[in-house]
């Protein structure tokens, strides 16, 4: 049967105009990245009844399901309400689906809920961003990554959060074995140094990954209460300038990183280029329009940087040029 089907309209309620005239997608976001095991198997159910029995994860860690013809999609909505519901997800009308963003899902590595290398819970950080921002028409990208080690690749995101961990030492339970120098060395940056067999740490030099702490057969190292991050700024992949994200603040809170983000929506849409594409521009197109100081300007409009956090100025990309 065909339809008049209005294809903006539908793309905003996060179905993919396919290949196949009159077959759909479903784009099934998941903040952070992890959902709870009882939605698998309605996803199952939308696939196998709706659509062509098959669910592609996506790169931004979501759920697409093909072979969904047009006229399903107000069934498909309603199947999916629960799921929305369950996520957390902003949602402006229920029982209409999901709402398409021009900002993408926030994705996250797993944290610490399971790795050891994890500083903090990026999954419940990632959903503190999602209320603030979504849905948002405004093309950003934003993902968080437990450690340095950065599996989520945030340096290729606009916004990218590190997690840190401010190394906590105490004398009297070291044995002075070296064990904490050595993997420093080996697998970080060298920001200890053994002194009269004791270990020295450079704060310059250091990068919060807990390297220290998880080798240390004693636990003379432990991670501060605290949690820290690092916050790096317009990595982008694409055609034109690719380039790795910078960083902009270290020792920082989730708070300040928040406030920032919320800033720099208002920067864009200030800034935004008028004939814009689909009225979406990556952000470090409209900051090398800008120069820096104008977006550092906005960005930290009443932000309230503690005295343990770096902000770094002035800030250079690079990148393959095209």
């Amino acid at each position: 049967m065909m339809m008049d089907i209005n294809t903006k309209k539908i793309k905003k309620n996060a179905f993919r105009v396919t290949k196949e005239r009159g077959i759909t997608a479903s784009r099934v976001r998941v903040p952070g990245g992890h959902l709870d095991a009882q939605f698998l198997s309605m996803i199952q159910e939308i696939a196998q009844t709706y659509g062509n029995g098959t669910v592609h994860l996506t790169s931004r860690q979501g759920f697409e399901i093909p072979g969904i013809p047009f006229e399903k999609i107000p069934e498909v909505n309603a199947k999916l309400q629960p799921i929305i519901e369950g996520l957390g997800i902003n949602q402006p009308e229920k029982n209409k689906g999901y709402s398409a963003a021009g900002t993408r899902n926030i994705t996250a590595c797993i944290g610490n809920r399971v790795c050891p290398f994890a500083c903090y819970d990026t999954s419940s950080f990632a959903k503190r961003i999602e209320k603030a921002v979504f849905p948002h028409d405004l093309h950003f990208k934003i993902a968080l990554t437990g450690c340095p080690n950065d599996c989520a690749k945030v340096r290729m995101h606009d916004f990218g959060i590190m997690g840190m961990t401010l190394p906590q030492f105490e004398p009297d339970r070291c044995i002075s074995c070296g064990a904490c120098v050595r993997a420093c060395k080996k697998k970080s940056t060298g920001a200890l140094t053994g002194v009269n067999y004791r270990p020295q740490r450079d704060h310059q030099r250091c990068i919060g990954c807990g390297e220290c702490i998880i080798n240390c057969p004693n636990m003379a190292w432990t991670r501060s209460k605290k949690k820290y991050y690092r916050l790096t700024i317009m990595g982008r992949t694409g055609k034109k300038n690719p380039r790795l994200g910078e960083d902009f603040l270290k020792w920082t809170d989730e708070e300040t990183i928040t406030k920032i983000i919320l800033n720099t929506y208002d920067y864009v849409t200030e800034y935004i280029a008028k004939d814009a594409p689909g009225g979406k521009e990556h952000i470090g197109y409209i900051v090398d329009r800008t120069g820096f100081e104008e977006f550092k300007k906005w960005a930290l409009k009443d932000v309230n940087i503690s005295s343990e956090t770096e902000v770094l100025t002035p800030i250079y990309w690079k990148g393959v040029k095209y």
